[in-house]
């Protein structure tokens, strides 16, 4: 039961989000899990909550819940900034793309490849160094309810699997050769 229950919470099962109907079953091309640079924060937290946790060792006896509790919270709030940034995906399919998001509230938000008419990759420099960048899409709604993707592993390539299942899916012209 407990295995279940920390499947569920981890696990965004991506599969059960696809379009499956037997003659033309829409098929994953990348899954983006964040860039491990997401996870120092949640670290630190971590870090932080085991040092005052283990002031209660050397404080009074009468104070020793405090600093017990107090890191206990630190630990507990660190592991839940780690879980929620490991459930958060973005995935690109050969009909949309979409990011699944949420560790107790889940959250999905989708956008048909066709509806993707500008995408714009931002690279600090900070995320040059490490290897990571940002995704803005921009399409003909008002209003979207997938629009940026922060903490892109390999970005440039992650943007090239996009143009290539645009343009397999038709929405890309290829390029004509001349002779």
């Amino acid at each position: 039961m407990l295995r279940a229950l920390w499947r569920h919470l981890t696990d965004p099962n991506i599969s059960d989000r696809l379009l499956k109907d037997g003659v033309d079953d829409e098929v994953i091309a990348d899954v983006v899990l964040k860039h491990p640079v997401v996870y120092v924060v949640p670290a630190l937290v971590s870090l932080l909550g085991l040092a005052v946790w283990l002031l209660f060792l050397v404080v009074p006896l009468d104070a020793a819940w405090f600093p017990f509790l107090a890191g206990l919270g630190l630990v507990l709030v660190g592991g839940y900034m780690a879980l929620s940034r490991n459930i958060d995906r973005f995935v690109i399919t050969s009909d949309k793309v979409f990011r699944v998001h949420g560790l107790l509230n889940r959250h999905e938000a989708s956008m048909p490849l066709g509806r993707i008419l500008d995408i714009t990759v931002d690279k600090p420099l900070w995320g040059r160094v490490l290897g990571f960048g940002h995704f803005t899409f921009e399409s003909a709604a008002q209003e979207q309810g997938l629009r940026d993707i922060h903490f892109v592993p390999r970005i440039d390539e992650r943007n090239l699997t996009i143009q290539r299942v645009q343009r397999d899916a038709g929405l890309r012209s290829k390029k004509v050769q001349r002779g």
